[in-house]
């Protein structure tokens, strides 16, 4: 059974970061160990929140205690997404580090969480600029957004086709995997694009008039579960966006609100709708 280290956010009360991407992680069999880079009441689209950054020494005493267990070698992952300040970077990759020398085939999976169209930038000064020249370069799976993408890259991206490009060359600084979401396909569709050693595949999927925060850090958790359960880059892909629309579409009949996570926790496992991935 696999197990994942999730680095990430935590709220006391939504579906973001670590709330997120742990339960689907466990509801796919995947054992998870966390830390907490912040601790919230809620998300800040709120547009108000109370908490704190957890300071960058605490994140590694924590897992310093973890690592004198002796149990790094059993840690086949380490997932990584919002980060409360630049500090937490050089201890990333320490834990990042530390992981792969227990255990060599372990991979770390960077959900560089940054921004996106609508609320722009919502990380502090260093971070971005981090995810850049540092966090990429040692991820083997990267999950950005466009948003993300577009500035990782340096220029816009209008199609398909363009962002199978910039996710090629996001690869050739790092990752073997990238994993793309939030592209815009059709008028009244939207699609995940994974772009792999053996090529580029894009899903699409019907639009659903509603927004709902957290859906890329519960998508990371279930690309990388399904990478790590032996799934190939384009299944992986297809099981993990017909889950996360399943559960969009349930946040949507329940009238919004947070990601539906556990009413619609067994699309998770076994998603209901399927969309078959193409190749570009």
């Amino acid at each position: 059974m696999p197990t994942v280290l999730s680095v990430q956010s935590w709220v006391a009360c939504g579906a973001v970061g670590n709330c997120a991407a742990l339960f689907p992680l466990q509801r796919l069999g995947i054992e998870t160990w966390s830390l907490n880079t912040v601790a919230f009441s809620n998300h800040t689209g709120y547009g108000k929140w109370r908490g704190s950054a957890v300071p960058a020494g605490e994140i590694a005493g924590l897992f310093e205690g973890i690592a004198e267990l002796g149990v790094l070698q059993h840690c086949d992952a380490v997932l990584s997404g919002y980060l409360g300040e630049a500090k937490v970077g050089p201890v990333l990759i320490d834990i990042v580090g530390r992981v792969k020398a227990a255990n060599p085939r372990a991979l770390y999976c960077c959900d560089p969480v940054m921004g996106d169209f609508g609320p722009g930038w919502y990380v502090r000064a260093g971070i971005p600029e981090w995810y850049r020249d540092q966090a990429l370069a040692i991820a083997d799976i990267a999950t950005p957004n466009r948003f993300e993408l577009e500035w990782l890259n340096g220029h816009p991206i209008g199609s398909l086709a363009e962002a199978a490009g910039a996710a090629q060359a996001l690869r050739r600084r790092g990752p073997n995997t990238v994993l793309v979401t939030s592209l815009e396909a059709a008028a009244d569709e939207v699609a995940v694009l994974a772009a792999g050693a053996e090529g580029v595949w894009a899903a699409e999927t019907p639009r659903l008039a509603i927004e709902a925060t957290g859906c890329g850090d519960a998508m990371a958790a279930l690309f990388l579960a399904w990478l790590l359960k032996g799934k190939p880059v384009p299944e992986a892909l297809a099981l993990t966006v017909a889950a996360i629309w399943g559960v969009v579409e349930a946040t949507a009949e329940a009238g919004g609100g947070e990601l539906a996570l556990i009413a619609a926790q067994d699309e998770l496992v076994a998603p209901t709708r399927k969309f078959l991935p193409r190749k570009l």
